[in-house]
């Protein structure tokens, strides 16, 4: 006998120059990401982020989304800085792909608009800061004072969504980053903070969904720390909710 149907959550996909087994460029999403989702009790379903030109439309985005239970919006590379009103790019801004921040930036937008639940994370959680005209700084100093493989404390406010969700007002965080938020979105709160003063996640509470985002990596650790993995949970308990609705 079939249990109840797993909540569907899409995750756009993100753009890769190779793939050794399928020969050419390819659409991926990390396993350890993935893994984490089904093991919460969803179905993690890539999307192809459409957008071409740079430019993705808002009611197609809308209709793709609204077949979707939740949406995760993952790390990638960097968001290009005209995006945050930038003048120019720092010289360590990489990864940069137009039809992907559009896409992305679309898809947070019209999350929020349906009221769907969303979980970002890292890239994710920029991309939602910028979305909602915020900015960013685009390099945090170089090696040794960025964020990137490293492991370290994160101080979460007492009472928040983030401090609910994983049961603790201090954990510890895989991060890989080298940029964060500079002016927080509009609408937005800082719920964490690295012992540096980076952000490390925010809310928005007066969104009409559920909504969560972490400057860090939960899916790092997630298959052997459930501080971590109740992330995923969260996002999923409010998938099947949204369903319900």
């Amino acid at each position: 006998m079939t249990g109840p149907a797993r909540p569907l959550i899409a995750i756009p996909a993100r753009f890769s120059t190779g793939a050794t087994a399928l020969r050419h460029a390819a659409e991926v999403n990390a396993r350890a990401l993935v893994e984490a989702v089904w093991r919460a009790g969803g179905e993690p379903a890539t999307i192809h982020p459409y957008a071409p030109g740079g430019r993705a439309d808002p009611a197609d985005t809308a209709a793709r989304l609204a077949r979707f239970d939740g949406l995760l919006l993952p790390g990638g590379g960097d968001l290009a800085p005209h995006r945050y009103g930038a003048g120019h790019a720092h010289a360590s801004v990489y990864d940069v792909d137009d039809e992907q921040d559009a896409f992305d930036l679309e898809a947070a937008r019209q999350a929020s608009a349906l009221g769907l639940p969303l979980l970002a994370i890292c890239r994710g959680l920029q991309v939602v800061n910028t979305a909602l005209n915020g900015t960013l700084h685009q390099d945090m100093g170089g090696p040794g004072r960025d964020h990137r493989h490293v492991r370290h404390p994160v101080h979460l406010t007492p009472g928040s969504t983030t401090a609910r969700v994983t049961g603790t007002d201090r954990i510890e965080a895989s991060c890989y980053h080298h940029q964060h938020i500079d002016r927080l979105g509009t609408g937005l709160t800082v719920t964490a903070r690295a012992t540096d003063g980076t952000v490390e996640a925010i809310e928005a509470p007066d969104t009409p969904g559920w909504f969560l985002a972490v400057q860090w990596h939960p899916e790092d650790t997630a298959a052997t720390d459930p501080t971590q993995q109740a992330i995923f949970n969260a996002l999923i308990t409010a998938a099947r909710a949204h369903r319900f609705v």
